[in-house]
Parts: structure tokens; sequence; C-alpha cells
């Protein structure tokens, strides 16, 4: 028997309002505990709930961004469960009228597949706490009630989904939309983005859906594709041994490389959903809905194809520059003080996102400015200094936040440009390695290679390549 899975997400994003959804608290990330809350968020008696104009306009920036239906009535219901981080014994969240309905992403698999992944709704709620457990396993559980109270979008796709690895790239493209728009940082170190994967299995070819399951929390696009895969082999196997797979809630041990059981899976019904008594219905104006279309950022998809029009980037580089905000923005405005633009993408691509990687920070927060990076270009093209020492400035400006030039001056990194100079090393690289020379003369053209290496290395690097080159060749022929 062959099986298709059959894949639905539910992407948790935190939208970046400086408070929280329904109360004055602040959202900001903090490592202590406890320290933003207050009735509301903690769900005293008598506490009364005031919605935060920024939230939805955030959850409508975001709908339109996915192409969502923006619905002109909403409400919020409530959903009720107990759970240790729940403080109110009920989440507020948005059930049979969500303020974003029928949108889609199109997506673009390796093999150049285009697939549209319907998405059924992106609704506004609160987040709940987090519960902090210790390193002993029989000791105490802890919870952090800083969380609870900020504003969610859960955006709920159809069950387009077919792999795990393109479940993986709506999640980058959710990922992207959503930076792009501004409306959520999507840091997943912090916990702004969470996924929930509902996962079945049917015959190839069958109508019918098989059973769900659905994997809860998970904060990684890496351990998505892998507990996706998982889940796959393992209801395979049951499904093919006539077994019958059970619909339950499961979590994805990393550890393991597996997914475990956690609860049967609960159904709608179960959290007896009903509208919020302390809140009125969300009414969206027209001329509201059509501000915010019209102010909305360019979109990845869009700034992609005019960096591959307009700067002449292939369409990998530009898919790469642009996967964040961050980095087009930085690679733009370099670009618009510098004429290379591939030049600038190639370096922005590796050296840039080295260091980047290197010191686990987001360009946005580089010490080396656009326009720092075009000083380094700028000695480069003027023959001051060469390739491989303007990687060893770039890390250095990396480092300290000091101009380019500053550095080349400091350390005496000038190419060394002088004929005479270079001729006379040249000169005693040849006298000092007749066996090489013979062997170039002998037709092995490597060993030019080979020469020119050991002029650099007598000249600390600094020699002009260019120069060397035709020198060495001139002095050799």
């Amino acid at each position: 028997m062959n099986f298709e899975a059959v894949i639905g997400l539910e992407i948790h994003v935190q939208l970046n309002t400086r408070t929280k959804t329904f109360c004055g608290c602040s959202t900001e990330f903090d490592e202590q505990s406890n320290i933003h809350t207050c009735p509301v968020c903690l769900g005293l008696p008598g506490a009364l709930p005031v919605l935060n104009a920024e939230a939805v306009k955030k959850a409508v920036t975001a709908g339109i961004a996915l192409n969502c239906e923006i619905a002109s009535f909403s409400v919020f219901a409530r959903k009720n469960y107990f759970y240790p981080d729940l403080p109110k014994a009920y989440q507020i969240s948005q059930y049979e009228k969500p303020i974003n309905v029928n949108g889609h992403i199109t997506i673009t698999t390796e093999s150049g597949q285009t697939r549209k992944i319907r998405i059924t709704r992106a609704h506004l709620e609160e987040d709940a706490g987090k519960l902090v457990h210790d390193e002993d396993p029989k000791g105490p559980s802890y919870v952090d009630f800083n969380r609870c109270g900020v504003p969610l979008l859960e955006i709920v796709t159809e069950p387009d989904i077919r792999t795990p690895e393109e479940a993986c790239l709506l999640l980058e493209a959710v990922k992207e939309i959503m930076q792009y728009s501004g409306v959520s940082d999507c840091s997943m170190e912090k916990g702004e983005l969470r996924v929930d994967v509902n996962i079945s299995l049917r015959e190839s070819g069958a109508g019918a859906l098989g059973v769900k399951q659905e994997i809860k929390n998970m904060n990684s696009f890496a351990n998505v594709k892998r507990a996706l895969e998982f889940e796959i082999k393992r209801q395979s196997k049951v499904l093919r041994g006539g077994g019958i797979v059970k619909q339950e809630t499961r979590l994805f041990d990393p550890n393991k490389n597996a997914t475990v059981s956690m609860r049967s899976k609960e159904e709608a019904h179960d959290y007896r959903y009903f509208p919020d008594p302390d809140l009125v219905p969300v009414i969206l104006e027209k001329d509201f809905i059509d501000s915010i279309r019209s102010s909305l950022p360019e979109l990845p998809e869009s700034k992609r194809r005019r960096f591959v029009r307009d700067y002449g980037l292939t369409e990998y580089d530009a898919a790469n520059i642009c996967s964040s905000p961050f980095l087009a923005n930085y690679f733009e405005e370099a670009a618009g003080e510098y004429g290379k633009p591939k030049k600038l993408a190639n370096w922005i691509l590796s050296e840039t996102i080295r260091v980047l990687n290197e010191r686990k920070i987001r360009i946005d927060r580089f010490t080396v400015t656009p326009h720092m990076l075009v000083e380094l270009f700028e000695l480069m093209d003027r023959g001051v200094i060469s390739g491989k020492i303007a990687k060893e400035v770039f890390n250095d400006m990396a480092a300290s936040g000091k101009r380019a030039e500053a550095i080349v001056d400091a350390k005496g990194l000038k190419q060394v440009t002088n004929r005479d100079e270079i001729a006379r090393i040249v000169e005693a690289v040849i006298s000092e390695n007749t066996k090489v020379v013979e062997d170039y003369r002998g037709g092995k053209k490597k060993a030019f290679g080979f020469l020119v290496g050991l002029v650099m290395k007598k000249t600390g690097g600094k020699a002009n390549p260019g120069i060397v080159n035709e020198i060495l060749k001139h002095a050799l022929e």
C-alpha cells in the first residue's frame, strides 16, 4: 500500500505590540519571571479586559498580507480549559466569527512546482503563560505569567500540504510575510512563532481523509520536518500492519527524534466556546481596512522579483537576500551607494552572513553599516587593498566598529603596487625555486599558481595580484 500524507498547520505568531491584548502590561521579553502582570492578565476577580486597538490593526495588516478576506464584524469567545499557566481557566480567542478568513499563500518547491496553500482563518487571541520545569524530574514546576495576554495571530491552513518539505516552505513564507508586513519579529528563540501540526495518512488516490494526529508546540522548523517524517513512518507502519491510528495529541521529543502520546485529541465542543460577555464585537469600517491595505509595505515575493529585475541578481541570490526584510534593506541601502549590486550580494551572502552567524546577531544590529561596507568595496576598487586583505579588514570592522580606511592605515595593509619592488620579489622567488620554474616551462601550468602564492607570501599578501601575475608571467616567458 502507498500512502499520501495530508498535513495542515496551526501557526501562532506573536504580534509586536508594546502592550498586551486586553491590558496595559508590557509585552517585552524578559528573563525575570512574573514582572509584566496585572489583575487583568492574571485573571483576578472583577478585572475587565479592554481590547488593544493596535493588536486589531496588526491582525488586519497580517490578514491582508495573507490574501485573506477581512471581516467587518468579528467576535471574541471564551475557550474554556484548565491548565496551570492559564489563570482564568479560559483563553480569550475567536471561534465562529474570526477577523480574517479565506486566504492563501503560494509556495514553490525545489522541483519548481507552484503550490497554493489555502488559509482557513487567521484569528486574534491572547497567549497563555509558560511552565518552567525543574531539571530534576521529581522536582517542582514553576509558572511564568509574563506571556499571559500577549497578542497572538493564529493562522490555520487547510490540509493542502503533502510533504514535510512543503510544510517548512510554508512556514518560511509565513515568517517572511509577517516580518515584512511589520506585525511580528518572529523570533523563534523567544517563542514568537510556534507551530502545531495536524497530519493524517490515506491511501494514494483516496478521497477520504485518514485519522488526524496533532503534534503540539514546536518552535523550530527543523523539528517540524523531523516530527512529520517520524509520523509518516509511524502511521504507515501501523496501517500496513492492519492496525488503527487513534486520534490524539502528541508531542515531539527532539532528543529521541520521535513523537510521544500526550492525550486524546480535543474537539471544539470540549472547549465549550461561547461569546465573551465582557467584550463587544469588533466592527471595522471599510475606510479603516482600505487605509491599512494602502499602507502595506512591499512584501517578499514582490521584492524578490524587483531585485532580479532592477539589480540583475539571480533568482537564487534574490531569494536569499530577501529571506529577511532586515537583510534586504541592508543590501538595498548599500546598492543605492555602490553601482555593483551583484558583487555586493555575493559578499553579503558569504562574508556578512558568516560573521552574523558567528556573532549570533541580526543584521539590523550589525556594527558594519551599509555605508561602511561600501567604503570597504571602494578601497578594493581603487586597488588600495586586495580582496583577501578586505576579508581581514571586514572582520576587524565587525569586531571594533571602526571604518575600513582607519583599520588599513593603522595596520599598514595597503597593497604593494610598486612594480620595481614586486619585480625584485619575483626575481627572488624564481631564483629560489628553479625546479618549480622548470615544471612550469615544461607545461605544468599549476606551477604558476604556486609561484604566485610564494610572491604573495613574501609580501604578506599585500602585493597587487594583477601586477604580480603580469610581472611573473613576463619573467618566466
